[in-house]
């Protein structure tokens, strides 16, 4: 499942659903990400998130469809939010299941790692010094990288 919206992220109520969906998985693994109360530029007042549609939700089917060739994967569930958001709320789930832990675990890691720095989205950080766009940090792209060297599991 893949949805970019602008609708809230209930988290525990989307884990819930994707449990009740992967049932005979022996593993799901999921991930939760929200906006940083802190920002370099000050306390943060919002976020701000644009989607290029379809390109965003194609590329992310591609980077889906890329996980289950690469691990053994019963189910993906990709959410993620866009428009604006304050601290504290949720940006993006991404939940993963598999008979395997370690499948479930790298194909969400590879899947948060393509969020991250290659799904075309703008952030745009709101703080009382101002508004600014924000680019994914040195560290996301590293981080990134090592999926290239990886083989299928």
């Amino acid at each position: 499942m893949l949805r970019v919206s602008a609708d809230p992220i209930d988290a525990s109520e989307a884990l819930k659903q994707f449990e009740q969906s992967a049932k005979g998985a022996g593993a799901i693994v999921t991930f939760s990400g929200q906006v940083r109360p802190q920002a370099n530029s000050g306390k943060v007042e919002t976020l701000h998130l644009q989607a290029y549609s379809p390109m965003t939700e194609t590329g992310i089917e591609s980077a889906i469809n890329e996980a289950k060739i690469r691990w053994s994967i019963d189910q993906i569930c990709v959410l993620h939010r866009i428009g604006d958001m304050a601290a504290g709320e949720t940006i993006v789930f991404v939940a993963t299941a598999s008979q395997h832990r370690r499948a479930a675990f790298e194909a969400a890691d590879f899947l948060m790692d393509y969020l991250k720095t290659e799904a075309v989205f703008w952030k745009k950080e709101g703080t009382a010094s101002g508004d600014q766009w924000i680019e994914p940090r040195a560290d996301d792209y590293v981080d990134a990288a090592r999926w290239a060297k990886k083989e299928t599991i």
